[in-house]
């Protein structure tokens, strides 16, 4: 079990380093959102971006397709990048695990963390990071 506290630098700079594919859960077209400024850093660090959002699938977003539910995206997902409040984590975790490939990572945005919703994805081996950012701790680690 993962100490939700504290992340290693080295941790989070395995995954971060490790992951290329990333389902962005909550996309949104607007550019002030947060969502939208992560997954527009994302895309000029080189990940591919699935962005996520029911209510825009078949539109695009930072000209990526946007697909209703994990499940549409055309590849295997290494990340999924949760950018829903944190009491929409346990469905979260049931659709990765649910996917035939399932994630390596299940992130967390910041003020999204719920430690017993993602239990049953850490014991089938996913790693999980809760209230954390990639678009901070990428530069910070110098990635």
């Amino acid at each position: 079990m993962a100490d939700h506290d504290h992340y290693s630098a080295d941790d989070l700079r395995d995954i971060l380093g490790s992951v290329r594919t990333i389902a962005l859960l909550g996309a949104s077209p607007k550019p002030d959102r947060p969502s939208f400024g992560v997954m527009r850093f994302l895309l000029s660090k080189g990940y591919t971006v699935y962005p996520v959002n029911p209510g825009q699938a078949g539109k695009e977003i930072l000209g990526q397709t946007v697909y209703a539910t994990m499940a549409d995206i055309p590849e295997p997902i290494d990340m999924v990048d949760v950018f829903r409040a944190p009491e929409y984590l346990g469905e979260v975790v049931a659709e990765s695990l649910a996917l035939p490939n399932r994630p390596k990572v299940i992130w967390g945005q910041l003020t999204v963390r719920d430690d017993e919703a993602v239990k049953p994805a850490e014991a089938a081996g996913i790693r999980v990071v809760m209230d954390r950012c990639p678009a901070i701790e990428i530069p910070r680690l110098g990635l």
